[in-house]
């Protein structure tokens, strides 16, 4: 008999599984969301700095399934007619992550997309809160790509006690099977959103040298670091860092960000001269949760195998009741 899971989460979006795909930029494009969405999650296209064209394309390979789009709002801020057309669109759910998005927040519900916003600090968790978003991401430092320095467990069970009992969660950051998604369960999550785990998938986007490199490599290699965004002269707010993989590139400057800074332009150079697929000088982003990924699976094979670890793992939870 196939197992579900029904949360807050499910029953809001008419989905199956409390599994939603991370918008990773230029990762999680259509086809994967699409085949997220196929197996009963919610499939979110990676819209990240809100590159239009590209945007577009993904969409239209989504195809009829239901999928929503994710952005990082301090680019797409700047970007109204990005955000206007992405909303057109309809999709199942609107994300935003890194800045101030109530103006965002607001154009969604008006146009009647739920929305998803991701938090690092319980203050940006109030100012989604005040916004009336229907989904509160709660990102850890697990977590691949950019983000802050508070874990998840504790940062977790605080918003939920922050944003009452009826409000929709969302954890991640260093979420790969059925163990995260009971954990996270328990500490007050609806649901989870994993991204590492599903950039190692047949569906994502990206090449197979990337995904090999993933599935060659542990959360010991990552590291939270400001060396990838000088290097692609990507100008984030300070408090954000990028969790990657190390590499040659980041061993030399990760302790001298100011050095690097000050050869800004002759090291975008090299970054940009070198092949996409040596990741000893590219950035390879990935999170914690890189342990866990060992295999290459397509998305709804990961979905349903931690489904399936999450049921067994709650319906044996009574054994450590004592009588």
């Amino acid at each position: 008999m196939r197992k579900r899971l029904t949360t807050r989460f499910t029953e809001r979006f008419g989905i199956e599984h409390p599994i939603a795909l991370a918008p990773m930029d230029k990762v999680a494009g259509g086809r994967l969301a699409a085949a997220v969405s196929a197996a009963g999650g919610l499939g979110l296209i990676g819209g990240g700095y809100g590159e239009a064209t590209w945007l577009d394309q993904a969409i239209s390979e989504a195809g009829n399934q239901r999928v929503g789009v994710g952005f990082i709002t301090w680019s797409v801020a700047q970007q109204p007619d990005v955000i206007e057309a992405a909303l057109a669109r309809a999709p199942a759910g609107l994300m935003v992550s890194f800045g101030d998005a109530e103006d965002i927040v607001a154009a969604a519900k008006a146009a009647d997309v739920p929305t998803l916003w991701q938090i690092q600090r319980l203050s940006q968790a109030e100012q989604a809160l005040r916004a009336g978003v229907d989904v509160l991401v709660v990102q850890g430092q697990e977590a691949g790509g950019h983000g802050m320095d508070r874990g998840l467990t504790a940062l977790l069970p605080a918003a939920r006690d922050l944003a009452g009992p009826e409000q929709i969660i969302l954890a991640a950051g260093g979420i790969a099977d059925g163990r995260g998604l009971a954990a996270t369960l328990m500490l007050g999550a609806d649901g989870v959103m994993m991204g590492t785990r599903f950039w190692a998938t047949t569906e994502a986007d990206g090449t197979a040298a990337a995904k090999a490199a993933l599935v060659a490599t542990g959360g010991d290699d990552t590291v939270r670091s400001k060396v990838f965004d000088i290097a692609r002269g990507v100008d984030w707010p300070w408090h954000f860092t990028g969790r990657i993989v190390a590499n040659n590139f980041l061993n030399r400057w990760h302790g001298n960000i100011d050095g690097l800074k000050d050869e800004a332009a002759a090291q975008q150079a090299i970054y940009e001269a070198s092949d996409p697929d040596d990741f000893s000088t590219r950035v390879l982003i990935a999170g914690e949760a890189l342990d866990l990924v060992v295999s290459i699976e397509t998305a709804r094979d990961i979905i349903e195998a931690t489904v399936s670890e999450t049921h067994a793992l709650l319906s044996k939870s009574s054994r450590f009741l004592a009588s």
